[in-house]
């Protein structure tokens, strides 16, 4: 007559058996071999492509249907390096701790308020061009065929447009840890077997600030400065229960964490400067311009929005896509059902 194992025996057999068929199950979701479809595996996530709105997006688009609405028309903006000056960089030398892109989001921002842009922080492709064109080896003909001879371009005194002012200056602090505060609580039978557990808590608080400066493209004069800050917080939250269940130990924990997107920050700093900066060169007093509801940012002929702003390709303002840009299903062929069926690239 066989002996019936111990119950530690079951229990090692068990587990055992549950490592395999983890083992098995995760084998199966990455193998060395492409499939039909010519992938490895299959990417997680399937979250839509959102709108990147701060809480100052909106008043950005106001205040360019504002001016838009009175016929204002602001001077030709620049961006120039808007760069991060506090040297803070990740301990495993990673990279930088702050967004070495907040000049781009400066040119978003401006394009949010309806601001005329001329480009100077990229020029590389406008000046290749221009090198190419002086040597007569571009055409601007749609139906010229490679290679073969046609009339080129023509470079024309004063074709650029120059810019009034230029928009400069940098991400000057970021200071960690400017306060915190947790709690902690243990407790539990005084036994060695009883069970105990944990109960803690954390909040921390830091900041990023920013320093822009707007100038006169052609006297150099500082025609306006803004410095703000703005303050990041995180916290964690765990909790755990540890006892031993018939010899076994079990120990269960669970927490949560969460900081306040650093980059974000950034961005709500910079929108927030641009704001009131185009506020200035608009002539509006201030936010209450956009309390009446005759400047709602969502017009029939408004051309900017939370996610940038743009020109019209022709007068087609009545049917274009400019209302359907924050639709974060638009085009999205699993979930758009006039989303374009095939998803190669152009051939």
């Amino acid at each position: 007559m066989a002996i019936d194992p111990s119950p530690r025996r079951r229990f090692a057999a068990k587990a055992v058996a549950a490592a395999s068929a983890v083992a098995l199950l995760i084998s199966g979701c990455a193998m060395p071999v492409a499939g039909p479809n010519g992938l490895y595996a299959q990417p997680i996530g399937n979250a839509p492509v959102t709108a990147n709105p701060t809480p100052y997006s909106s008043a950005l688009v106001c205040l360019g249907e504002y001016a838009r609405a009175r016929g204002l028309r602001a001077p030709r903006i620049a961006v120039g390096r808007i760069s991060d000056y506090t040297g803070k960089e990740e301990a495993d030398g990673s990279g930088r701790k702050l967004t070495q892109g907040a000049s781009l989001m400066a040119i978003s921002a401006l394009a949010k308020a309806g601001a005329p842009l001329v480009e100077r922080y990229d020029t590389s492709v406008s000046e290749l061009e221009l090198k190419y064109a002086n040597n007569k080896l571009i055409t601007d003909d749609p139906n010229a065929n490679p290679g073969v001879p046609t009339d080129y371009r023509k470079i024309m005194s004063g074709q650029v447009p120059g810019s009034d002012f230029y928009l400069v200056g940098g991400i000057t602090e970021l200071n960690f840890n400017i306060r915190s505060s947790g709690i902690n609580a243990e407790g539990g039978k005084v036994s060695t077997g009883g069970v105990k557990a944990s109960l803690g808590g954390n909040t921390y608080v830091m900041n990023i600030g920013l320093d822009l400066r707007l100038v006169n493209t052609k006297t150099l004069e500082v025609v306006d400065v803004i410095s703000y800050q703005k303050q990041i917080v995180g916290r964690e939250i765990s909790a755990g229960v540890f006892d031993i269940f018939h010899g076994v130990a079990v120990d269960v924990s669970a927490g949560d964490a969460g900081l306040e997107p650093l980059q974000l920050g950034v961005r709500a700093l910079i929108e927030r400067g641009v704001l009131e900066m185009m506020a200035n060169l608009y002539g509006a007093p201030g936010p209450q311009v956009c309390l009446n509801p005759a400047n709602d940012p969502l017009g029939e002929t408004a051309t900017a929005g939370v996610t940038g702003g743009y020109t019209p390709a022709y007068n087609n303002l009545a049917s274009n896509n400019a209302h359907s840009r924050e639709d974060p299903y638009r085009w999205d062929r699993r979930r758009d059902p006039v989303a374009p069926a095939d998803d190669r690239g152009r051939y």
